[in-house]
């Protein structure tokens, strides 16, 4: 029952963005920096932070320590995010409400007895998150499938408040889905990725406060696919001296995606994603010198192949 009405919420309040943003001028047009090739709707992803706002509340009143600051932090970014889908909305203004989201993840961590190393990384993990998302929110269905398959695996050894917030995102993913693949009708957005960002990073201090410290190298695995193809390219402009805060198509799923089409890509970093969460899973069970070691080559085998993939996409042309 509480999948099943996340989801009906999650799918009810994405069909009413779609049905309301054309009316108010929430349209992502087509340009030389976009990836689709006709006017679509934005700011879908709103039933995957309202969805959320709901698990808090419901967390708060059952009495779940922190609770109410991780909801606090996530109507900050939620609603940073919808006043940019409306109209456009400073850097400045979007970074201020992503720390201040952080400070409210760590303030709930603290509140959970979290230790400091957690509530510093909680902290750190709202912007980064949050800005990951919205990186790769640029073509259909994306960004729900890996925050999804993210939060499956982030689920797994959380008890009580964690588990049941990883299953209403999961469950908030599937709600949207339908309207974002095999062909968008309608776009997260900047309130749904900034909502997909946040609640990552809210299991993701759960899931260290969870996990013995020895441990938390493994749970970078199921991020791998997102943050190694924003990061690089991120920091590729960054040395290029590019204009790197700018919207373009550098990153090696926009590349991609003109070549092989959306869902392809989508599909195919979906599968890296599913097996980075099965390293994840086995490596928990062997000697942690192992462990370290599998983590470093799946980390490493997915630098070699955004490398690899970069360069073939220069090799054949692709913009």
């Amino acid at each position: 029952m509480w999948m099943a009405a996340s989801l009906l919420l999650s799918a009810a309040a994405t069909e009413g963005v779609r049905r309301f943003a054309p009316r108010a001028g929430m349209l992502d047009l087509p340009g030389p920096r976009r990836s689709h090739g006709v006017p679509t709707p934005r700011g879908g992803g709103a039933g995957v932070a309202l969805v959320g706002l709901a698990a808090f509340a419901v967390f708060a009143w059952l009495g779940s320590a922190g609770a109410g600051w991780m909801g606090a932090g996530l109507l900050l970014v939620a609603a940073a995010g919808w006043r940019d889908d409306r109209r456009p909305l400073a850097p400045g203004w979007r970074l201020a409400a992503q720390l201040l989201a952080g400070v409210c993840l760590a303030l709930a961590l603290a509140r959970a007895q979290a230790a400091p190393a957690v509530v510093v990384l909680g902290f750190v993990a709202v912007p980064v998150l949050v800005n990951a998302w919205n990186f790769i929110d640029g073509i259909d269905g994306l960004a729900a499938s890996q925050a999804l398959l993210c939060a499956l695996a982030l689920a797994w050894g959380l008890q009580e408040a964690g588990r049941w917030l990883a299953l209403a995102l999961i469950a908030a993913c599937l709600g949207f889905l339908p309207f974002n693949v095999p062909r968008a009708r309608v776009f997260a957005g900047d309130v749904g990725s900034s909502a997909l960002g946040y609640l990552l990073a809210c299991l993701l201090g759960l899931a260290l406060q969870a996990c013995p410290p020895a441990r938390w190298p493994l749970l970078a695995l199921p991020l791998a696919a997102v943050l190694v193809d924003t990061g690089l390219t991120l920091l590729r402009r960054i040395l290029r001296r590019e204009r790197w805060w700018q919207p373009h198509l550098q990153h090696l799923y926009q590349r991609w995606a003109r070549a092989l089409g959306h869902p392809r890509v989508t599909l195919r970093y979906a599968a890296w994603t599913a097996l980075a969460i099965a390293c994840m899973v086995w490596l928990q069970t062997v000697p942690i010198a192992w462990a370290y070691g599998g983590c470093g080559a799946f980390l490493g085998a997915s630098t070699w192949l955004w490398w690899r993939g970069q360069a073939r996409a220069g090799a054949e042309g692709v913009a």
